[in-house]
């Protein structure tokens, strides 16, 4: 049976307090980022169960799983976090582009991290990992799969608030905040669709499964929201209103495109632009 995957978005980075700081390469958590984490240590109802933490191997995402997930590291004194290369962020702005392997092997020395996965040219921003609308649904659905395959029963993802909705396919709310619907140390819990899908969101055919993943009700209602997730068609339309709602706040994939935009900066407050 696919695992169970608890999806968590990092806690606030220096870049969240301003767009000012997105020149800022792969930025550590302010304090108030490492409150969120305690908080969400706390508050986390599953510990027990989880066996296999995983995460972006931007260096805010790699704390946020070692600091909130602490307690499945402390009952597996084997457990390793898996850096995964396909969850990183969506764009190439500096504050989303990951370290090199040789500094994250360095910085992380000691701690339960496994970077084997991330290897030379992860932060690149080219080719598997370019920021564009085909390359993110690309690599979203092979984290997916890979996770789908995964001996686990229940499995902590820790990413980015815009590649989420690429992940997840969920693109409910998306532009609510600056460039996500979900809020810093946010989770939410996710199944494996018992459908098979060979199509992505843009009606483009795939080889094979999709992976899809579909939120639980008890999340759901967790956050506030009556009923099932939108049905996929439901979240095709979707999906173009969010990618456009990011366009217009000024968040396209590319800094090229970003600087033509010329969207008047402003700071963050709980992930909104104010």
């Amino acid at each position: 049976m696919p695992p169970i995957i608890h999806c968590v978005r990092h806690a606030q980075g220096v870049h969240n307090l301003t767009t000012a700081n997105h020149v800022i390469p792969d930025p550590l958590l302010t304090d108030l980022g490492h409150e969120q984490c305690r908080k969400l240590r706390e508050n986390f109802p599953h510990h027990a169960q989880v066996e296999l933490v995983t995460a972006s191997p931007l260096r805010r995402t790699i704390y946020t799983a070692l600091e909130s997930f602490e307690p499945v590291f402390e009952v597996h004194p084997d457990l390793k976090l898996i850096a995964l290369p396909d969850v990183q962020e969506t764009s190439d702005v500096a504050c989303d582009t990951g370290s090199e392997p040789s500094a994250l092997r360095r910085e992380f020395e000691g701690q339960p991290v496994d970077l084997e996965l991330v290897q030379e040219g992860w932060n690149n921003n080219k080719d598997r990992y370019a920021p564009t609308n085909k390359a993110l649904k690309l690599r979203a659905r092979a984290a997916r799969r890979w996770l789908k395959a995964r001996p686990e029963k229940e499995i902590v993802v820790v990413t980015h608030g815009g590649f989420l909705h690429y992940f997840t396919e969920d693109w409910e709310d998306s532009s609510q905040y600056q460039g996500t619907g979900w809020t810093n140390t946010e989770y939410r819990t996710f199944e494996f669709s018992d459908e098979v899908h060979k199509d992505d969101l843009e009606g483009f055919e795939l080889d094979d499964d999709n992976a899809s993943l579909v939120e639980t009700i008890e999340s759901r209602h967790r956050r506030g929201k009556d009923g099932p997730t939108p049905n996929r068609e439901q979240q095709r339309s979707l999906y173009k209103l969010g990618t456009q709602g990011w366009d217009d706040q000024g968040l396209q994939l590319s800094t090229a495109d970003r600087e033509a935009a010329k969207v008047p900066a402003g700071k963050e407050v709980e992930g909104v632009r104010v």
